[in-house]
């Protein structure tokens, strides 16, 4: 802000004289135009002119002054910061310079006169910042090889060095490609004023880049994985842009080519894949521009690109490592666990433990069994001891399959956490309420919110509303409502489709695209077993229906997140008519079965887990390893010890040991700071006071120091503009520096000396003060000759 000065009248002796002279002349003056036969408009211009005259004569006896106040000089301190990153390497078009050798020029002592001009009136600070703020004599430590420009950070660490002490203001030198200020922006309302000077032409030279990488994983068999990654070219019009994608040993995996049809385009590249391994995956993504018929790039006649560190990138990809177990319970022998068992065991990530009713409680008859024996035979395998529990001969027949070893499920249906908390996901099909008890129910319940588990209810006979599960704590999970209906639907021969929920979600739909889906469905089988329910629970998503009115369709398959966890209703008790027609559509009936339990089982936590936070916004870009410790009935375990070891992309090994937060119970961290580019990879081992190892996990992440950096190769004016504007100041040019800083001292500043000087000093005020009264009074003296006045 500019300080403006003001004009002040002294008051003295000669103030009121001239007060009553200028009374005594209007009086005249008015006297002597009354004696004019009549007063028209001329003769009030005349008369006004006369007076106002006279008026700026008698000013001219009062000597006002002029006053102001300007920066108090060497009270005030000012900052010039300067860019180092790497970013100022770059090269503008039509600019033989790089903006490191334009800014360097600008802060040379021997050719920066506006560096004494600031010296003169201020206390001058000389910084340098790209990951962090540091101090600088001469500006002769700029290399511009930092990695980051962390424009946010500094304006922070500046705020706070400073605060309290006379800061008149920041002079920010950069092309305003900060690193920290993507993601969010900091509130600037208590930084002193900035004013960025923009480094840098308005067009950079013409560069491909890897604007962003992004990765998504869905139950999709087919393509499981995605990458998307954005390409921006400048300067490439009518030039094809190749995208490779490759493993970690540099095995090609795909490649896709883009013609560019105009400047400073931006292109999306997205590769589909399903990695034959599991766990933590590496790949690369690199971009240029496509080989010519001759074997020479295009880029190699021209000039080459502004920067070929933005061309590469590293790609991580958690596949994760089962085996994901998943309890089935049934009520009946059905056919579809046959089916469910057949789709499963193409996967080798998931183990499907079942646990079939085949008998309902036994009627009281003597068997004829060993020696001894009391209950039933059929119940040898299951360690049921208590036999008030396991009455003679009035129990339900169960059957164990694919289980780990003898003791899995000997009790039937898990009574604790720790049983049941070591599966991933249960589901259950066409059994009743009745099959469990209160106390079981209730830990299927913190099965979903505590454990974070999946949970699926199939349709049947015995399920839903007509297994009495309405007010049950499986009940309340279930995404659907229970209570009954005042008229119960009757369908049969009912078709599937799925809605537009569901054809959005790639573990619903078994073809890559909308059209051959519809197709599909429409030559799906009609199914002929349902469990109507009222209405779903607000925030449940309805992902297929079933009917014949495409007016009144039921809802089929409805899912909801539920707690840590999440559910799912299947309301059609037949799925095994759908693989019963053709074998075509047996595999897709399988490929079904095989997208929703993986669903199911996805985002399911383990009990040792570890994730890396990135903390780009922090001096080194550290990562943060986090380590989540959980006993197997998942409750947080503090009196552990975490080791944590990270393999680097060089083949190195760092052993970091994680420490506890305080404010979180089970939660470890520890802190690593990567030093190159590449895939980090870390292992995460916990174990109790006698050292004995409770669990591991494993988790991957990759560095790209300068990924940010070159993100945006062109001057960003709109970020230094929103600087400038939050803060008070203004975006300076470069060939304006000297101007504003010789007018710098008129701006505002905490400290500041009040100056007074005659108003008759200022350049032009006693010419302009004489011209007012010569052209009063002339003008007075042609209208009076003018209309004939005396």
């Amino acid at each position: 802000m500019i300080l403006l000065g003001s004009i002040t009248i002294p008051l003295g002796p000669w103030l009121w004289l001239i007060m009553l002279v200028f009374a005594v002349a209007v009086v005249l003056l008015f006297w002597s135009y009354r004696q004019s036969a009549e007063l028209g408009a001329i003769h009030k211009t005349a008369f006004c002119l006369k007076l106002l005259g006279v008026l700026v004569l008698l000013i001219c006896l009062i000597e006002p002054l002029w006053s102001g106040r300007r920066a108090k000089s060497g009270a005030n301190l000012f900052l010039v910061v300067a860019d180092n990153s790497s970013g100022m390497n770059i090269r503008d078009q039509g600019i033989t310079r790089s903006r490191g050798e334009i800014l360097q020029a600008a802060l040379q002592t021997d050719n920066s006169n506006w560096l004494g001009t600031l010296a003169d009136t201020f206390q001058v600070r000389q910084y340098l910042f790209d990951s962090r703020l540091r101090r600088t004599t001469d500006f002769s430590e700029l290399n511009f090889d930092g990695k980051t420009s962390a424009i946010g950070m500094t304006l922070q660490t500046i705020t706070t060095r400073y605060k309290g002490r006379p800061l008149a203001g920041v002079l920010l030198m950069t092309d305003g490609n900060a690193t920290d200020l993507a993601e969010q922006f900091y509130d600037l309302s208590s930084v002193p004023p900035v004013y960025p000077v923009v480094i840098g032409g308005p067009k950079p030279q013409k560069d491909i880049s890897l604007t962003n990488v992004s990765v998504s994983q869905t139950s999709f068999e087919d393509a499981p994985v995605m990458i998307q990654a954005d390409v921006e070219a400048t300067g490439y019009t009518g030039k094809t842009v190749r995208v490779d994608l490759l493993e970690n040993s540099g095995k090609l995996v795909q490649r896709q080519t883009h013609k560019m049809s105009k400047d400073d385009e931006k292109q999306a590249f997205r590769f589909r894949l399903r990695p034959d391994k599991t766990g933590v995956l590496f790949y690369n993504l690199s971009v240029t521009e496509e080989i010519q018929q001759d074997g020479i790039p295009e880029q190699d006649k021209g000039p080459s690109e502004a920067t070929l560190a933005n061309n590469k990138r590293t790609v991580v990809i958690d596949r994760g490592e089962g085996p994901y177990r998943i309890l089935y319970v049934t009520g009946r022998p059905n056919w579809e666990y046959k089916f469910l068992q057949r789709a499963i065991s193409e996967d080798e990530q998931v183990q499907l433990v079942g646990l079939l009713r085949v008998a309902r409680r036994e009627p009281k008859y003597d068997w004829r069994g060993r020696a001894g024996e009391v209950s039933n035979p059929l119940f040898r395998g299951f360690d049921n001891k208590d036999e008030k529990e396991t009455e003679q001969y009035d129990q339900p027949v169960l059957v164990r399959l694919n289980t780990r070893d003898k003791e899995e499920l000997r009790d039937g249906f898990p009574k604790t956490k720790e049983e049941l908390f070591g599966y991933h996901a249960l589901v259950l099909d066409d059994v009743e309420a009745e099959f469990f008890s209160y106390d079981q129910m209730e830990l299927l319940q913190e099965f979903v919110t505590e454990r974070g588990g999946g949970f699926l209810m199939l349709g049947g006979k015995e399920s839903f509303q007509q297994g009495n599960f309405h007010r049950t704590p499986i009940g309340h999970i279930l995404p659907v409502y229970l209570d009954r209906m005042a008229r119960q639907e009757i369908v049969k021969h009912a078709y599937m489709n799925l809605t537009r929920e569901g054809l959005l979600q790639p573990w619903a739909r078994l073809c890559d695209n909308e059209q051959d889906e519809i197709k599909r469905l429409l030559k799906m089988p009609a199914f002929r077993v349902l469990n109507c329910t009222r209405a779903v629970k607000p925030g449940a998503r309805v992902i297929a229906t079933i009917g014949n009115d495409p007016d009144r369709q039921i809802p089929a398959l409805v899912i909801q997140r539920y707690g840590n966890g999440r559910v799912a209703a299947l309301t059609i008790g037949d799925i095994w008519r759908w693989g019963m027609k053709r074998p075509q559509m047996r595999d897709e009936m399988n490929k079904f079965w095989r997208q929703t339990l993986r669903w199911l089982v996805a985002d399911v936590p383990d009990r040792i887990s570890l994730k890396a936070v990135h903390k780009p916004e922090k001096i080194n870009q550290p990562v943060m390893l986090q380590v989540y410790a959980r006993n197997k009935d998942f409750e947080s375990m503090d009196n552990v010890s975490v080791v944590i070891e990270v393999r680097e992309p060089q083949g190195q090994k760092v052993q970091l040991t994680a420490e506890p937060v305080l404010t979180e119970s089970g939660l470890f961290e520890a802190t690593h700071i990567p030093r190159s580019n590449g895939g980090y990879f870390a292992r995460a081992v916990v174990t109790d006071a006698n050292g004995i190892e409770l669990g591991d996990a494993k988790t991957g992440w990759a560095v790209d120091l300068e990924a940010n950096e070159f993100r945006s190769i062109g001057t960003n004016h709109t970020l230094l503009e929103r600087i400038a504007n939050q803060t008070g100041g203004n975006v300076i040019e470069l060939d304006a520096l000297d101007e504003f800083v010789s007018n710098l001292p008129n701006r505002a500043a905490p400290i500041t000396d009040t100056w007074v000087k005659p108003l008759w000093d200022l350049p032009g005020v006693l010419p302009a003060i004489f011209l007012i009264v010569l052209i009063c009074f002339a003008g007075e003296w042609t209208l009076r000759r003018w209309k004939g006045m005396p």
